[in-house]
């Protein structure tokens, strides 16, 4: 099973999958020498979301999970109806998550995928009586990647970030891309205690877990492989930010994918 993000956000995935699907060897990438994902053109995330499903199909990938919300919010569709495997994308399986469990819903979320309108969307078509704001980060994904989590200006850029949905009382916060669960303990502080905090991710790798068990394509007799890490950028950045994440110091290899 493939799954890729611009960079360490993704984690927070793939440890889902450890959780849900202990049995599925894994190949992680990260297109660091390309993070932020979340400024770029729709053109450009198309390009890029292409190159590394190529390459994980050369892996021999028989799914891919797009653990990236920009990359979801903006080309899934069209990239599923292209590759011969089931891609698995962020947007819907939170949207959906979202809508059971709040009425008033705050989305935070990379600058692409706020235009995008995608979980706005999403949970309106879900139900329409439901409240949706929407606020771009911009500078979270540098942050987190940069290791700079408990750094006091990440708070003090999460509080200016925060002050619009708390003045509309939402009940309910949704990490509108992989990299923010990484800054819950911040964001905790930040929030009332009422307020829900959503992980896209865990039901993300839910909806990838049925989906192999309708195609019939769950392991279950093959132990699973060691997770590879591969990254586009610089492999010890990327062994050094997912430590922290991780609890452990993984392996990464650089790869091209042209």
């Amino acid at each position: 099973m493939g799954i890729f993000d611009s960079g360490v956000g993704g984690l927070t995935v793939l440890r889902q999958v450890a959780r849900q699907l202990p049995l599925e060897s894994i190949v992680y990438f990260g297109d660091t020498a390309r993070v932020p994902y979340g400024t770029r053109s729709t053109a450009e995330i198309l390009q890029f979301v292409r190159e590394i499903i190529n390459w994980m199909l050369q892996q021999q990938a028989k799914m891919v999970i797009m653990a990236c919300n920009t990359s979801s919010a903006l080309v899934l569709k069209t990239v599923q109806g292209e590759f011969p495997i089931p891609i698995v994308g962020t947007i819907l399986p939170g949207s959906l998550a979202a809508a059971k469990l709040g009425r008033r819903i705050g989305v935070i979320a990379t600058p692409a995928t706020v235009a995008s309108n995608a979980y706005k969307q999403a949970i309106k078509a879900i139900d329409p009586t439901l409240q949706v704001w929407q606020v771009a980060c911009p500078e979270f994904v540098p942050l987190i990647e940069q290791n700079r989590v408990l750094d006091p200006y990440t708070a003090q850029v999460a509080q200016q970030y925060l002050a619009p949905l708390l003045a509309e009382h939402i009940d309910t916060l949704v990490y509108g891309c992989t990299h923010y669960p990484h800054l819950e303990p911040i964001l905790r502080l930040l929030l009332p205690p009422s307020v829900k905090l959503l992980d896209p991710a865990i039901h993300v790798v839910a909806t990838a877990t049925q989906q192999l068990d309708l195609l019939g394509l769950t392991n279950t007799a093959i132990p699973p492989l060691p997770t590879r890490f591969c990254v586009s950028g610089c492999p010890q950045n990327f062994a050094q930010s997912a430590q922290l994440l991780l609890g452990c110091k993984p392996i990464v290899e650089k790869i091209s994918l042209t």
